[in-house]
């Protein structure tokens, strides 16, 4: 996106009230993540109400995954649930509710797809083992120490799924999640 120029900025505060609210308008009905954006920053929307649009549409995209070949559509399913979770961290900059859809997102994998892993195609397994790194990385730097134990569990037995498949991955997951 491009950075406004000077002139751009003087001419925008040239404009009347009335133009600036009708360029607004315009633009919110043009962009969807614009508009819930605003919708969230003004208070019509809450957090709660965001995550769980977002948390559907998670839904959505991985138990509806179908193709010749299941594996290759739950990789480009969570595809697109990545593209999902970073347009709610741009709404809200939250990284707790971010991390929770991560959280999300692998506690459905790990439900239903873990049969998956053992296919011949290994960009679904590659992009769990990526994901949960992702979200470890997050945990560690985000959120205080005290949310550390409340995830551990589930991060030890997600690491452990993904560690008793003897396959090769290009990057090193740790063997538990290691709260300091």
């Amino acid at each position: 996106m491009p950075a406004p120029s000077a002139s751009f900025k003087k001419a925008i505060k040239q404009l009347s009230d009335k133009e600036k609210e009708t360029l607004l308008l315009k633009a919110v009905r043009r962009d969807a993540e614009l508009y819930d954006m605003f919708s969230y920053e003004l208070g019509e929307r809450t957090l709660e109400e965001l995550q769980e649009q977002s948390q559907d549409t998670i839904h959505e995209l991985l138990l509806n995954a179908t193709g010749r070949s299941l594996t290759k559509a739950l990789a480009k399913s969570l595809r697109k649930v990545v593209k999902e979770i970073a347009r709610f961290k741009r709404i809200t900059k939250d990284p707790k509710a971010e991390i929770e859809l991560h959280l999300y997102t692998l506690g459905i994998i790990f439900g239903n797809y873990t049969g998956q892993f053992d296919s011949f195609y290994k960009v679904f397994y590659t992009s769990t083992a990526r994901m949960l790194l992702r979200t470890i990385q997050l945990i560690k730097k985000n959120l205080h120490e005290d949310y550390h134990l409340e995830y551990k569990a589930d991060l030890d037995s997600y690491l452990e799924q993904i560690s008793n498949r003897n396959k090769p991955l290009p990057i090193t997951l740790p063997k538990e999640f290691e709260i300091e």
